[in-house]
């Protein structure tokens, strides 16, 4: 295993360390900070619903709309007084789990290589969210709309382009005119649109991309809102008034932050501030070198184009395609070398790294140079052979997980992948019949695969719900994932306590050697 890929840091274990308390209230499956991405999706469509429902009633002129507003609040437009508490509270929810979303992905590192195109489109999704965001405090028309709508004039009249034209033309007069209320409106259906297509492009090279998060995690998180919305609705404060000054307004923090920063920093520090931190952030993936496995490598003679490695890869980085060399397959897999995360996923899909294979030098169809199986065939041997008492168990642990090796013992023997999902089934079962009573696979917490959709395909594998898969002569009972996170090590000792305790008491299972004879002879001739 090649030493200089990153493991998880400081700030990555703090935050699981936090994640695990909400494992505790909530189940790891349900567990809102492992669904952050797809509840921004979540929030966002019931944004959209609500403000739908709004402007069907909302009069679209500066004069009109205070009091078409005021008529919802007194329920005169159907649900008016409650879709505005949603579409409110859904926006805020939105804004939070983004921001949360982007601190874990940073404190993991997830910025550079082949997440470089995401982190991209997500920091200009943040940046459409807020101006929305922003923007929608300013069609009630009330007094927060005043102040809001003013405060952002004269930021942005700090700039040389503007020198003061948008205060004076905008809310220098008496009244917004209704021409420059219908530009508003315009922007806030158009940036929410600008939004939806830039959240689409972030997840296009994931694949599957999770974009609903569970249905018990959203109907309670529906549920929660609801309730927000029945115990406090939104009160819409008197109408705006450019000829009066506003002395105390209640604040949304969530998205009008900027305007009390810059009663401090005044406009030209925001402006600093803003443009030093979206410009820190844009340029993480360009400044920052995060090591990372080098992409995975096809081996033609191997390779009969069965496409599992294409179908298993989260990344897309696998294409099948015309064969070219000689041997009478159809297709070939190929790696985009840029869009590789080299997780080995693909080896433990490959058909060909079964390590049954009576080949000196295990060679599969598609193989990770950083650690390639024959390597791993080979450690799985020797550690092995030299088990001792009973039972004998053998763990497959992940990298990204925890540190299993400091479980090793004279009965107990750890093997890391790069993957939980780059061990192939094969393996779990050679180990059963070289010598070991029971084995365990170790992966990341359920919903929380450093790769995505490494800690699915474990389990569907394990499971025989998808190719490769178990065979079903291996004794499942023997056989046991346990979720662990870099964080969980007590947990995952806990668990193999267990795991040896149910061993002991099936009894030991009847020693059968896994090494081919051909292979044997050249190893021990």
């Amino acid at each position: 295993m090649d030493a200089a890929l990153p493991r998880p840091g400081r700030a990555a274990l703090a935050l699981e360390r936090v994640e695990a308390l909400f494992d505790a209230a909530f189940g790891q499956r349900l567990n809102p900070w492992r669904h952050l991405g797809a509840l921004g999706f979540y929030f966002f469509w019931i944004c959209c619903a609500s403000g739908i429902w709004i402007y069907v009633g909302f009069d679209t002129s500066a004069t009109g709309a205070w009091e078409s507003l005021a008529a919802m609040d007194r329920n005169e437009w159907p649900l008016g007084a409650f879709a505005r508490a949603l579409h409110r509270y859904s926006a805020d929810a939105l804004v939070a789990v983004t921001a949360l979303h982007l601190v874990r992905e940073l404190s993991r590192r997830h910025y550079a290589a082949f997440r470089r195109f995401a982190w991209l489109t997500g920091i200009f999704t943040l940046v459409v969210l807020l101006a929305a965001g922003i923007g929608g405090y300013w069609l009630p028309w009330d007094q927060l709309a005043q102040w809001s709508l003013t405060s952002t004039t004269e930021w942005f009249d700090a700039l040389p382009v503007f020198d003061g034209a948008l205060t004076r033309n905008v809310v220098a007069g008496e009244q917004v005119s209704d021409r420059f209320f219908s530009l508003l409106i315009f922007l806030h259906i158009g940036l929410p649109l600008t939004m939806l297509g830039a959240m689409w492009a972030h997840v296009q090279r994931v694949s599957p991309a999770r974009t609903n998060p569970p249905r018990a995690l959203a109907s309670g998180s529906a549920a929660m809102l609801a309730a927000l919305c029945l115990v406090k609705p939104i009160s819409l404060l008197p109408a705006a008034d450019l000829a009066f000054l506003p002395a105390r307004l209640p604040l949304d923090w969530l998205y009008l932050f900027p305007h009390a920063l810059m009663a401090w920093l005044g406009p030209d520090g925001l402006w600093v501030a803003t443009a030093a931190c979206f410009a820190a952030l844009a340029a993480l993936p360009f400044a920052t070198r995060v090591p990372r496995a080098p992409a995975a490598r096809v081996n033609l003679a191997n390779c009969n184009g069965c496409a599992r490695c294409f179908a298993d890869c989260p990344y897309d980085a696998v294409v099948m395609v015309a064969r070219t060399d000689a041997r009478p397959h159809a297709r070939q897999a190929e790696v985009d070398p840029d869009l590789c995360a080299g997780c080995g996923i693909c080896t433990g899909a490959c058909p060909s790294s079964t390590p049954f294979r009576r080949d000196e030098v295990l060679a599969t169809g598609i193989d990770m140079p950083s650690s390639p199986i024959g390597q791993l065939r080979a450690r799985l041997e020797e550690r092995t052979a030299a088990l001792a008492g009973s039972p004998r168990i053998v763990i497959f642990a992940c990298r990204w997980g925890a540190e299993a090796a400091q479980l090793d013992d004279c009965a107990t023997a750890a093997v890391e992948f790069l993957c939980a999902a780059m061990v192939p089934p094969s393996f779990v079962e050679y180990a059963l019949r070289a010598g070991a009573d029971g084995v365990l696979v170790a992966g990341c917490r359920e919903g929380d695969c450093e790769f995505r959709a490494g800690d699915a395909l474990t389990a569907g594998r394990l499971d025989a719900a998808r190719a490769p898969a178990l065979r079903p002569t291996v004794p499942r009972e023997r056989v046991r994932l346990v979720p662990a996170g870099r964080s969980d090590l007590a947990g995952l000792r806990a668990q193999l306590d267990r795991f040896r305790a149910d061993l002991e008491s099936l009894g030991p299972r009847a020693r059968r050697h896994a090494l081919p004879p051909k292979r044997q002879e050249k190893r021990h001739g």
